[in-house]
């Protein structure tokens, strides 16, 4: 499943540890904090079949905005710091994902007329920032890539994990995906 077996994989205590530290964090007005969102995301990955290994990515596609990761990689976008995380402790595979679930949405506004309308306000007001929608050669140059509907698929997972009384994964779901990407890699 991995790409490549990562350099220092998570242990059970890190990973519980980065996603309980987002807790109370607030997620850019919406309704849920970092925490709830990440299971969440999760639990819809998880949900629609993902392997584990996407899920681990869906659950850590933020984790830019943690303050460890921020630390580690200041004046990042959190996409970035979160796949420079994410290529050392995780994986190519993971870490490409995490920095393309920006981008997917802007792909995403670009090729999907009715996408731009499943946007939150808060989603619309960052895509202005994010540069808005893809250009016809940014399109095609993303649609190639092998992964495109991967990170697709969480772009959509990540719309869709605002809701304050929606599903989480259970952390030990989390942690026995997570486990199960380790032991791949080691095969």
């Amino acid at each position: 499943m991995t790409t490549h077996t990562p350099q220092a994989p998570l242990s059970d205590e890190e990973l519980t540890a980065l996603i309980d530290g987002l807790a109370g964090l607030p997620y850019g007005g919406e309704a849920v904090d970092q925490r709830t969102h990440a299971l969440q995301t999760a639990w819809l990955a998880a949900d629609a079949g993902a392997d584990d290994e996407l899920v681990v990515a869906a659950a850590l596609h933020d984790i830019g905005r943690a303050r460890p990761v921020r630390t580690e990689h200041p004046g990042l976008p959190h996409e970035l710091a979160g796949a420079a995380f994410a290529r050392r402790r995780l994986g190519e595979r993971a870490a490409w994902v995490i920095a393309q679930h920006v981008p997917a949405k802007r792909y995403l506004v670009a090729t999907d007329p009715a996408y731009r309308a499943l946007l939150s306000p808060v989603s619309i007001a960052s895509l202005k920032v994010q540069g808005g929608p893809m250009d016809e050669d940014e399109v095609a140059e993303f649609a190639a890539h092998p992964l495109a509907e991967e990170a697709v698929a969480l772009r959509r997972w990540d719309d869709a994990a605002k809701d304050p009384d929606g599903p989480l994964l259970p952390m030990p779901a989390l942690l026995a995906a997570h486990a199960r990407c380790i032991a791949w890699g080691r095969d």
